[in-house]
Formats: C-alpha cells, structure tokens, sequence
C-alpha cells in the first residue's frame, strides 16, 4: 500500500537575480532603498528585505552552474520574466522611475495608461533584469509594504 503524499504549503520565498559584477549590483539595489540582510556573506550572495519574497543577487555564472543551466550566451533579449514594484499612486511610479534611472537603471518604457486601468512603465537594473513599475487597480500596497489583492 503507497502511502499518501503530504500536499505542501505553496510560498514563493526568494528571488535570486544572476549578476555581473556583484559589486556594482550590490551599490545599484543599495541606492534604490532595499534593505541588505546577511552581510556576512560579503560579496558571495546578497540579500534584500523586500518586504515580501527575499531578492538575492549571485554571480550570473555561479548561478547557471547551480541550476545546471549554461552561462553563455547571456540573453540581450526578454527573459520571459519581469519584477515589479508595485506603487500606491500615479504620482508614484513617477516618482520610483525618475529614481531608478537616477540611481543606474534604463528606462524601457515610459510611464503610461494600461488597458487595464493602472499606470505602468519599466526600468532595467544594470544586467538587463526588467521591472515593471506600476500602480494597478485591485492590487494596493499597504504599509507593511506587502501587497493585498482584493477578493
């Protein structure tokens, strides 16, 4: 008789980002405001009070190794995946892109009306790594900076 699988609890609990220079990834999420936890790993990994899910920065080719994956080549070209930074106001997301691209960032897309009824635009941090910065009905941002979507 097979015995019965426990179902685990779902969690999303790190995002690990493969960087160049961790030095210079390390400064760049440093100067948007992001709470470095850990320090004692120096510069081997970095990680980010984000106020939900963990951001962990890892030398790009240590990661592919981990994860079996080649290093090379390094896409130039879209990812399949974008981060967010999610805003409480228009105003807002102004403000977070202005600051970004002040700190390093690229801006990819201006902010703008979505079709869905937010306001949206997009940065790149210094790998390319897009976020999407955005303010968004049903998604509000509370002061425990977690996200609550609505019912």
């Amino acid at each position: 008789m097979a015995k019965e699988l426990t179902v685990p609890v779902p969690r999303l609990t790190v995002i690990t980002l493969g960087v160049s220079d961790i030095r210079a990834s390390i400064a760049f999420y440093d100067s948007l405001g992001f709470s470095r936890r850990l320090k004692a790993t120096g510069e081997a990994v970095a990680f980010y009070d984000t106020g939900g899910p963990v951001l962990a920065l890892y030398p790009w080719d240590q990661l592919a190794a981990d994860a079996a994956l080649p290093d090379n080549p390094r896409p130039s070209t879209f990812r399949g995946m974008t981060l967010a930074w999610n805003c409480r106001t228009r105003a807002e997301v102004d403000a977070v892109l202005a600051f970004a691209v002040d700190k390093g960032a690229t801006r990819l897309k201006a902010a703008h009306e979505t079709d869905y009824g937010g306001y949206a635009g997009y940065f790149t941090d210094p790998d390319g790594h897009p976020w999407e910065v955005v303010v968004a009905p049903g998604i509000d941002v509370g002061d425990d900076r977690r996200v609550h979507l609505a019912e």
